[in-house]
């Protein structure tokens, strides 16, 4: 018998434990040190039971082969069955149940019910516990990197200013991001920009990539897709492209991005990735311009079979400028987003149904993080800044010219002093009833405040979650009466 891991399966291991993603649907499992073991032996190449036992008995001292053999397939079978490996006679018959993402199918495994990008998990807790693992010991998962501050739109939402985009990154500090990025055992690995197809490396960088076996998603508008990057790309099985379409009207889609005819290439290129087999992501960040436009956006999606989802919470540029933010919707506006939301999206009727509205669960956070930057997840621009995430480029953590990742990582004070706040620092938010509806953001705090302050609390967002949890509980107490 042949096992692998199926393509659209990563795994890592990390200290004592293993980390395995199916990122067609982002189910994922953590497996203890006996476990990770198992999972370390399999490859993406087909391998027969006796290599893999082998394998494993190197772990292993005193250990007769036959009991790795029956463990191995006992274990092997459970994972088989949840969809993260596969196994068969011949390679032909691995290659037939590896059964590649395609919008032909009636329910591509991409495509949530509704028009959420929400994803459930069998296990709602992995992340939070992945954090916890990693409380004093930081492990990179996700990192992004942009390949050029360039960008071939003018979003009026953006939180990058416009003087900014004007740099592309060196192939050397690119290639050598790769290599640190392997060897410290990211998993998730982001193309931005900018534009990133405006590199003129792109489909180099993208092969380049994907023989390091990172996850990788590319952050685009499509404005400049082309046959050969179409063809990288399926070559080289992305785990998703996403892309941001602001209207199904041409004049509203472009009075966004200020850019003539930019509606038209977006939404070919869109079809053209359909058309392709390609996992793709549309974002309809909704403000003034297009409020009653994002409904068509998600249904057009839901049409072809596409993920799909829409966001209203809007931050500041980096520089703390803040005229961007003059697009942003009001709260009356949001109150109908969310109504919205709560009638056409189940996964959202999901959450909030097994949602702790009154925060009665007794669990004691104040030792949390507030987000996994700096301990999970680092972001690097073009120029070779190291930042949190990609919308605080405004707090250098390093530079990768002058330092290595993991030493930023490691050593960084910037770094180590954003990794040892936790939620007991924001006691207003710590003790406020609606916390469970606010996912409190250190750069939304820092970006909007002229001095950086990250933590002066953004009161827009403090309402938005008071909103939200208003009308859930309402939601929650008809539905309620109703049964």
């Amino acid at each position: 018998m042949l096992y692998k891991l199926k393509a659209d399966t990563f795994f890592r291991r990390y200290g004592d434990i293993g980390y395995l993603v199916r990122k067609s649907d982002f189910i994922d499992r953590v497996v203890d040190s006996s476990g990770a073991v198992f999972l370390a032996a399999l490859s993406r190449k087909p391998q027969d039971m006796e290599t893999i036992t082998r394998k494993i008995a190197e772990s292993f001292v005193n250990v007769n082969l036959a009991d790795i053999r029956d463990s191995a397939l006992e274990f092997y079978a459970i994972f088989e069955e949840d969809g993260f490996i596969v196994s068969g006679e011949t390679e032909n018959e691995l290659d037939k149940k590896d059964i590649r993402f395609s919008y032909t199918a009636i329910d591509p495994k991409t495509f949530g019910r509704g028009h959420s990008s929400k994803i459930r998990r069998t296990d709602q807790d992995t992340q939070t516990f992945l954090d916890r693992y990693f409380k004093n010991n930081p492990q990179l998962i996700s990192f992004q990197i942009e390949l050029t501050s360039r960008c071939n739109e003018r979003c009026i939402h953006c939180y990058i200013p416009h003087g900014n985009k004007i740099n592309d990154i060196e192939p050397t500090l690119f290639y050598d991001a790769l290599e640190q990025c392997r060897e410290m055992g990211v998993l998730n690995f982001s193309l931005s920009g900018g534009e990133p197809m405006l590199h003129p490396q792109f489909c180099d960088f993208l092969r380049k990539a994907k023989d390091y076996d990172f996850s990788i998603n590319v952050l685009s508008n499509l404005t400049l897709l082309n046959d050969e990057i179409i063809a990288e790309i399926k070559a080289n099985l992305l785990s998703s492209v996403q892309v941001s379409l602001y209207s199904m009207k041409p004049e509203i889609h472009d009075e966004i991005t200020q850019i003539p005819g930019s509606f038209y290439k977006t939404r070919n290129a869109i079809l053209k990735l359909i058309e392709n087999d390609i996992p793709l992501q549309i974002s309809c960040p909704t403000m003034k311009q297009n409020k009653n436009d994002y409904i068509d956006v998600l249904n057009w999606a839901h049409d072809h079979k596409c993920r799909a989802m829409t966001d209203y919470l809007m931050m500041g540029r980096f520089d703390h400028t803040t005229d961007n933010l003059d697009n942003r919707i009001s709260l009356e506006d949001i109150e109908i987003l969310i109504n919205d939301a709560l009638k056409y999206d189940p996964d959202y009727q999901f959450v909030v149904e097994q949602a702790d509205i009154d925060l009665t669960d007794g669990q004691d956070t104040s030792n949390d993080r507030i987000c996994g930057v700096c301990n999970t997840s680092l972001s690097m621009v073009s120029n070779g800044n190291i930042y949190p995430c990609p919308g605080w480029q405004g707090y250098v953590c390093g530079n990768m010219h002058e330092q290595s990742l993991r030493d930023i990582l490691e050593n960084s004070p910037k770094v180590k002093y954003l990794r040892n706040i936790r939620k007991k620092d924001f006691p207003q938010c710590l003790s406020c009833p609606d916390r469970s509806f606010c996912d409190m953001c250190m750069v939304r705090n820092a970006n909007e405040n002229p001095d950086g302050d990250l933590f002066r609390i953004n009161k827009h967002f403090c309402k938005v979650a008071a909103l939200n949890r208003k009308i859930v509980l309402d939601w929650k107490t008809k539905a309620a009466a109703a049964l």
